[in-house]
């Protein structure tokens, strides 16, 4: 593998020869971090970049929609807010994992830094078909902060928070959760972890799928997931879609995720064995 560092702006991971990177770690040049292209072991690409119905969105990334009135998530209008890199990522390898830190602020469209954060997150190989990235955003409020959404409407709304878009040619998609059922449009449905699978470019009969696993000390454990199925296919970890969340100055707010990257449809009892390995 072959990580290439483009300092102050992004992160890749590669195997030699490959097409596209396995993963991408932007974090220059945009309001917020993202990971795109994210790949399966395959070569499958499953993110998409900027969609022309919802520019803001890249790939996986994450970022509460408001926090204190500031919108941290669309970026229709100046001033929008953003999350700043404040120093170099720090590198390190663990065996067969890569291990990357680095540090954020949070800065609302007033140019006022609202929060500091810690963020991490380790690649592991796990086999052929899959790997996985473990994030800890780890967040330090400089002052009381309510996180809040666009309350749902009926339609659209409640989302922010730990999110994924997906390529536009992935097909016949599925929202898996971890009671065994498939939902095409949670609004929303509390679960241990979501996975979207679904047919993919690149031969006959490629399956390929992206799982997201909520970390059992996150609050509002077990997560509502929000999203949809079809050429838009989208899915966030929800945690603030039934009512806003404080949280005072000083007081560390930390949340963990799993994301599985993996070939192959994957059902729910394989999931959930791999939610209770990353639990234990």
């Amino acid at each position: 593998m072959i990580l290439t560092h483009e300092l102050g702006t992004s992160l890749s991971l590669s195997s030699a020869g490959s097409e596209l990177p396995l993963w991408k770690y932007v974090y220059g040049g945009k309001p917020k971090p993202f990971f795109h292209p994210l790949t399966t072991p395959a070569g499958h690409c499953l993110t998409i970049f900027e969609p022309s119905d919802h520019v803001w969105q890249r790939g996986l990334w994450f970022a509460p929609k408001f926090i204190n009135g500031q919108n941290f998530w669309e970026e229709k209008e100046h001033p929008f807010a953003s999350q700043v890199t404040t120093s170099p990522l720090n590198v390190t390898h663990e065996g067969p994992a890569i291990r990357v830190e680095s540090k954020l602020a949070w800065v609302g469209g007033d140019n006022v830094t609202l929060m500091d954060e810690a963020r991490t997150f380790v690649h592991t190989p796990v086999d052929q078909d899959s790997y996985t990235i473990d994030f800890t955003f780890a967040l330090s409020p400089r002052v009381d902060v309510e996180f809040n959404r666009t309350p749902f409407n009926g339609k659209w709304g409640g989302y922010g928070g730990m999110a994924f878009r997906g390529n536009r040619n992935w097909l016949k998609t599925q929202l898996l959760f971890d009671d065994g059922t498939y939902v095409d449009r949670p609004i929303p449905k509390p679960s241990k972890w979501c996975d979207l699978t679904g047919l993919i470019d690149g031969g006959r009969s490629q399956y390929a799928g992206i799982a997201i696993l909520d970390h059992p000390g996150n609050v509002r454990y077990p997560t509502p997931w929000y999203g949809g199925t079809g050429p838009n296919h989208y899915f966030n970890a929800a945690m603030f879609f039934h009512e806003p969340l404080n949280w005072p100055a000083g007081k560390l707010f930390e949340l963990k995720y799993r994301v599985l990257v993996h070939d192959q449809a994957w059902d729910a009892d394989r999931l959930n064995a791999a939610w209770t390995a990353w639990e234990k």
